[in-house]
């Protein structure tokens, strides 16, 4: 990963902001700039310096991923706060920009009152505004927590089909799914999934960010899986909805209307789109269906070191999409006691339009599974 150039393109942002120097305390901006993978740690970036500011539990960490670093290692007994106070005194910036989202106000007064001379300004997604555009590095993990997550995924169907009978599979509880898939996940390499994974077993299946219950496979024929994998700290994000008998002709209906949405909005995705637009294409297949209200988030997100980054494609988000940008995009319908279907992919922006970087397939035969 190329740390050093991602922080002269901030130095440029900070620049542009009219100050002299920045103050970086998101660990994953942080993590972003400088390779570190630790948390309690803070960057101070000027024009011709940076400095990170940590504690002892990480000198041996700091030294292996960080060895072009100059690290400013703070006592047992001193606040990182305090220990970056005494950094900036030393350096005496003119102006320092903070990220206002991520300090407090009562870091932030503390600051201004400690060292008077200088100038404190805040500004919200100054590093986010980097990290949207992916680098051939990131894309590389980004790709390979993707074939983890899917290479997980069928090793899941695998095993919930080989032992299918009264007392195997079918008699799973969500959580039991959740946590056979997550095993699959970290067996073939994954770091970890990228987040708790979804698991609702048919009417729970309309809760897009349902928590796996007791519930089990045998008692609808579906369930919804939103699953994603870790990798060199990026992240996947996928959803399918696996058939397990016969389907209520409702919950057919709403997974084909997902579908037609979904392939909707992929086809919208190029340089240049706004991202509302992306939403409204995709958005307006399910209200033309009769299910508009049902369809109750964004269609996607952006991703990479965390699951949700700062691009959002809904109603209101009128900036464009960039070469270079990663995005889920998952539509949904979701029925109140009766269930839900969503159907997410990972999408990578690209110059002529996008590319799909996962590869499931998405209708509705490939999805069913024989558990009985």
């Amino acid at each position: 990963m190329d740390f050093a150039s991602r922080r002269e393109k901030l130095r440029k942002l900070v620049r542009k902001a009219s100050a002299s120097s920045m103050l970086v305390t998101c660990p994953t901006n942080v993590s972003y700039l400088t390779g570190f993978t630790g948390d309690s740690s803070y960057l101070w970036i000027s024009q011709d310096r940076y400095l990170l500011v940590s504690d002892g539990r990480f000198s041996q960490q700091l030294a292996e991923e960080c060895p072009d670093m100059e690290v400013v290692i703070r006592k047992p007994n001193v606040s990182i706060l305090k220990a970056t106070v005494k950094v900036l005194r030393a350096e005496k910036p003119t102006s320092v920009l903070i990220e206002g989202d991520r300090v407090s106000k009562n870091d932030f007064d503390k600051l201004s009152s400690e060292l008077k001379g200088m100038a404190f300004t805040t500004s919200s997604g100054v590093v986010e505004s980097l990290r949207e555009i992916k680098d051939r590095d990131e894309l590389g993990l980004i790709r390979r927590a993707i074939e983890i997550a899917e290479s997980g995924f069928l090793g899941l169907r695998k095993r919930l089909t080989e032992d299918s009978g009264a007392s195997g599979t079918r008699n799973w509880s969500e959580k039991q799914v959740a946590d056979a898939l997550e095993g699959e996940m970290r067996s073939r390499g994954a770091i970890s999934s990228s987040f708790r994974t979804i698991v609702g077993v048919g009417p729970r299946a309309a809760l897009p960010h349902g928590t796996p219950s007791e519930r089990r496979l045998c008692e609808s024929p579906f369930v919804l899986i939103d699953w994603g994998a870790r990798e060199g700290q990026y992240v996947s994000d996928l959803t399918r909805v696996l058939v397990t008998g016969a389907l209520p002709p409702k919950i057919d209906r709403i997974y084909h209307t997902v579908l037609a949405a979904q392939e909707a909005g992929i086809r919208a995705i190029q340089p240049g789109a706004l991202l509302s637009e992306i939403d409204n294409a995709a958005r307006s297949v399910i209200a033309r269906a009769g299910f508009g209200k049902f369809f109750t988030h964004s269609l996607g997100h952006g991703f990479g070191l965390q699951v949700h980054e700062s691009i959002r494609m809904a109603k209101g988000q009128d900036r464009p999409l960039k070469v270079g940008m990663v995005v889920t995009v998952e539509p949904g319908i979701y029925l109140p006691g009766q269930g839900g279907v969503r159907i997410e992919d990972d999408v990578l922006v690209t110059r002529d339009g996008c590319r799909l970087l996962s590869s499931l397939p998405r209708d509705l035969e490939s999805n069913r599974l024989n558990l009985t």
